[in-house]
């Protein structure tokens, strides 16, 4: 069977904008420039993007563009012991979209309750006593929600009618679900610009304090964002890439869906901060403190804001769809790395089929989120998987790419495609600066996590953590050893 295509170059730059654009770009970015310097937070994050997500994600694009293959076949082309990296990027990816698309399904729950406001006078306790139905603690797993489980049910059907054709269908989709929530945030931004607060919000968000560049976590923390909105390390944007021509242009691509990603995430930033700016001036609460909420932003603090506004149940609506939208996108993209190396592997097998698989697979996967302890397994999971299996593809892959295939080979093939000729800063980054930042990153994470229980958890439950990050991990070695010791014998 033909390799799949993508129609056009637009479908192609939509789809891997929709990949990257998701939840943290509404939530984290803002977040993090709030609380790491206002305006002064994009010195490093500029930074950060050009040299580790441009490089990071032109080297993804080049591989899978390259290769023809999806994560496995990409590295295993790049060298033959490696295809154990591409399964340890997709476990990560499958770990990562099981719970995923449940905060997906609360997205659709609270779209639902958007119309009657539900949550209103007690955002808080509806997310947590209504919605997530929540336990006392990680001991204590309360049963099935099954509310969120037929949520999350829906959810992933609207993922499979996401990706049952492959190219086909997702560029069809990504037509509308890419641009919509952009244009949703547009009219959220017109509307909250009309309150009272709103300037306010802008100020904390857009200040520069320049003495916060003095501080190594504003360093650390404007990387990890670059590294994890562009979607680097989950395979996806080798699996994307793949789906071009081999003499389609790199460089382009490249640089518009980094700049069009951190360009959405400055503009959710003014959005944002609006709305908690009208919060602040409503309810007295300081907007830092507002802000420091974190994922808490979208499903606590952010419906409470819209309950507050005239016209709420419009803006819920908008709000939330939006949302969803967002997480759909990035949702999708996941299955999609999957089912490339399936099908790569399997070229007999029809792409509905495998779906159908990958989609039910990571629905079952999911249920343990949708208990009443499910948030507190959301979150450990969540940490570990991030904290460490991506940080791990992503130095081995620079080294594979930067050190064993060769970067410079790499770079070769890079200009040959594009337009935009690439210097010999790429090889620096690839070889050098990636692998030590996100080495760097690893070892500062790990150091806290000995030093502190993440989040005080019991022992046994940050055990289900290390072991999602380990033994992933320990396989990639254990087949790189297996095949290295293969062809030496």
């Amino acid at each position: 069977m033909a390799r799949q295509r993508w129609a056009n170059r637009t479908i192609f730059l939509l789809a891997a904008l929709g990949s990257a654009v998701g939840l943290g770009n509404l939530w984290r970015f803002p977040y993090l420039a709030g609380k790491y310097g206002g305006g002064a937070f994009l010195v490093p994050y500029l930074i950060a993007l050009v040299l580790v997500g441009v490089p990071m994600l032109m080297l993804e694009f080049a591989v899978g563009q390259k290769m023809q293959q999806g994560a496995i076949g990409s590295y295993r082309k790049l060298h033959p012991s490696f295809g154990g990296l591409g399964i340890l990027a997709l476990l990560s990816s499958f770990i990562i979209v099981s719970y995923y698309a449940v905060v997906m399904a609360w997205s659709l729950i609270y779209l639902l309750a958007s119309w009657g406001v539900k949550w209103s006078g007690n955002a808080e306790g509806y997310f947590f006593q209504e919605v997530l139905q929540v336990s006392e603690g990680v001991n204590i797993l309360g049963g099935i929600n099954w509310f969120i489980l037929l949520s999350l049910f829906v959810v992933w059907l609207l993922v499979y009618c996401c990706v049952w054709e492959g190219t086909k269908s997702v560029g069809k989709v990504v037509l509308y679900s890419v641009p919509l929530p952009v244009i949703l945030l547009g009219i959220l931004l017109i509307r909250a610009v009309t309150l009272p607060g709103f300037l306010q919000g802008w100020e904390m968000y857009l200040k520069p304090t320049w003495g916060a560049l003095l501080d190594s976590e504003v360093w650390t923390a404007a990387f990890s964002q670059i590294f994890y909105t562009l979607s680097l390390a989950f395979g996806i944007m080798i699996a994307y890439a793949s789906y071009k021509t081999s003499e389609d242009d790199i460089a382009k691509d490249t640089w518009m869906t980094a700049l069009l990603n951190s360009g959405t995430s400055l503009f959710a930033g003014f959005v944002v901060f609006a709305v908690l700016g009208y919060m602040a001036w409503k309810t007295g609460t300081p907007i830092g403190e507002l802000a420091a909420s974190g994922p808490g932003l979208a499903f606590v603090i952010f419906p409470e804001a819209l309950s507050l506004m005239p016209l709420p149940g419009l803006f819920s609506v908008l709000f939330f769809l939006m949302l969803l939208l967002l997480g759909i996108d990035s949702a999708f993209s996941l299955t999609e790395a999957l089912n490339a190396a399936i099908l790569d592997q399997y070229k007999h097998l029809q792409i509905a089929k495998v779906s159908m698989v990958v989609c039910f697979a990571a629905s079952i996967a999911g249920i343990i989120y949708t208990t009443r302890a499910g948030i507190y397994f959301l979150d450990i999971v969540d940490h570990f998987v991030t904290s460490y299996n991506l940080l791990l593809v992503g130095i081995f892959q620079t080294i594979l790419a930067g050190w064993i295939y060769g970067a410079e080979k790499l770079r070769r093939y890079i200009n040959q495609v594009s337009d935009w000729q690439v210097g010999k800063w790429w090889n620096v980054s690839i070889k050098y600066i990636i692998p030590i930042v996100l080495t760097t990153l690893l070892v500062t994470q790990f150091s806290k996590d000995i030093k502190i229980p993440y989040q005080g958890y019991p022992t046994w439950a940050l055990g289900i953590g290390w072991a999602i990050a380990l033994i992933p991990f320990l396989l990639f070695l254990f087949l790189l050893v297996k095949d290295k010791n293969k062809r030496q014998g």
